[in-house]
């Protein structure tokens, strides 16, 4: 019998881990988890609240406002994915814009920030039966996760799709724009004193500048059900 096992997924920014881990868990009916939409929305919530000003802030403030922010995941019952939602509000959409994506990063960095969220993360994945995604899953949040991916790819095929990505979904945004948000986000994300990302010395890499979507999903399905005992 297959048991459920923690599948974790770390990589830099625009791999497309979220939709390996969505496709992931959508096959062995495990719940997937956006570890980065957590950082978002507390992004978003420090922005709408002017805690943000013109890409400035005080660390202080962040953490002070910590304590007002709640996040949880919802099914959404049309495509049976989980969405965020702060405070009571789905903020899926609204965390996916360049301008929380600029300030993602440096608010995530912030200790007390990441001590808040990787305590919700851990509580969600008690049960095991999880796919996350983020940048320390297999590092810190889940150590001792069955499976763990570190997925990466040439940094210009990251800006295309990444600047296809917002195309699509109306985002006015140069591929200039956009090529220099990713290069901030992986010297930020890989220097960070907290966490930062790294590779896990059990992790396996997964390069998919050159495999299709498909190829991924059947790389990791294999792997996934190797761990499981399937």
């Amino acid at each position: 019998m297959r048991r459920k096992i923690t599948i974790a997924i770390d990589g830099y920014s625009s791999c497309g881990k979220s939709t390996i881990a969505k496709g992931v868990a959508k096959k062995l009916g495990y719940i997937f988890i956006d570890s980065g939409a957590m950082y978002r929305a507390v992004t978003l919530y420090c922005m709408e609240n002017k805690i943000i000003k013109s890409g400035k802030f005080k660390e202080q403030d962040i953490i002070a406002a910590l304590e007002n922010i709640d996040l949880e995941f919802k099914a959404n019952p049309q495509t049976h994915l989980s969405e965020i939602y702060l405070n009571g509000k789905n903020v899926e959409k609204d965390i996916r814009g360049m301008d929380v994506s600029n300030m993602v990063s440096p608010i995530s960095a912030i200790k007390e920030v990441r001590t808040k969220v990787i305590a919700l993360q851990r509580e969600l994945g008690r049960s095991k039966g999880i796919v996350m995604d983020g940048r320390d899953i297999g590092t810190n949040v889940f150590p001792d996760a069955e499976l763990k991916l570190f997925m990466t790819a040439d940094e210009n095929v990251r800006v295309q799709r990444r600047w296809k990505e917002l195309q699509s979904k109306g985002v006015n945004v140069s591929v200039e724009e956009v090529k220099k948000n990713i290069a901030e986000r992986d010297h930020e994300d890989t220097h960070r004193e907290h966490n930062p990302l790294r590779k896990a010395n059990d992790a396996v890499v997964l390069d998919n500048t050159h495999l299709t979507m498909e190829e991924q999903l059947n790389f990791a399905m294999k792997l996934a059900k190797e761990r499981s005992g399937a």
